[in-house]
């Protein structure tokens, strides 16, 4: 996998990430994969992928008093900004291929559209669920498709058709895993033939068209990979390409799904 594949970005896209991405995408899917794992106060939970954060920082608050929570990541740049935003969890290094913890360490572990990323899905799957206790409760968010996601669709079109195939696969890799009997068969091919599988619907919000491109560049993978001449041609097209997601006062929204799948170890 190279480092679009795995969704790695530098230390300088990890801060946009927080910022934009964060508030425009994944801060609404906290709370129902939080929900879905059933987190209580007391319970020790490991955040896979944990990103900045943002997961790791609303289980902490369900745990207490008395539990903890670990977020771990393969990315420094993202553990930077994470242990700034909350220096009360443990935030440590590591892949999900290869948890650093005991077996049957953990009474939730939850993971929030990392899944797709992993260089071997049915390793980390597996590792999750070694780590999990007996009753413990495993929860896992990944994009739905791309077709589903009208506002991504365009920009993945717009960008192939601008930059080629490499860049416009930037943002296609979210979305690989948002074919249901193919998530149902990657879940039964790691062990877990009963995961239950829940669409959610969910929306993208941003201030801007001139915001949701900038984010999604600088933001992610693709940082390194336009110029800012390339950047430019691409604002002006996304002006007219993605004016039909332009809600009141110049704001962007539109459906973004997600599956969540969940699974009690027994």
């Amino acid at each position: 996998m190279n480092k679009i594949d795995k969704g790695q970005v530098t230390g300088n896209a990890a801060e946009v990430y927080e910022e934009f991405f964060v508030p425009a995408l994944f801060q609404r899917w906290a709370t129902p994969v939080a929900n879905a794992a059933k987190i209580e106060s007391g319970q020790r939970v490991l955040d896979v992928a944990c990103g900045t954060g943002i997961l790791a920082r609303t289980v902490a608050e369900r745990v207490r008093p008395g539990g903890a929570v670990v977020g771990l990541d393969v990315n420094e740049g993202m553990l930077a900004v994470a242990k700034r935003q909350a220096p009360h969890i443990e935030w440590r290094s590591g892949v999900a291929e290869d948890l650093p913890f005991d077996t049957g360490n953990f009474d939730a572990v939850v993971s929030q559209f990392g899944l797709m990323f992993f260089e071997n899905r049915l390793a980390a799957i597996r590792e999750m669920v070694r780590v999990l206790r007996p009753g413990g409760r495993l929860a896992v968010a990944v994009w739905d498709t791309l077709e589903n996601t009208p506002g991504y669709a365009v920009m993945v079109n717009l960008l192939q058709r601008l930059f080629g195939e490499e860049v416009a696969n930037g943002l296609r890799a979210p979305y690989i895993l948002g074919n249901v009997p193919e998530l149902q068969s990657l879940f039964r091919a790691a062990g877990i033939p009963n995961a239950a599988i829940t669409t959610h619907p969910g929306t993208a919000q941003f201030p801007s068209i001139t915001s949701w491109v900038y984010t999604d560049i600088k933001g992610w993978v693709l940082a390194d990979m336009l110029d800012d001449a390339q950047i430019e041609l691409l604002l002006n097209e996304a002006e007219q390409m993605l004016h039909p997601f332009v809600a009141d006062q110049g704001a962007v929204t539109f459906s973004a799904p997600a599956h969540i799948i969940t699974f009690v170890k027994p």
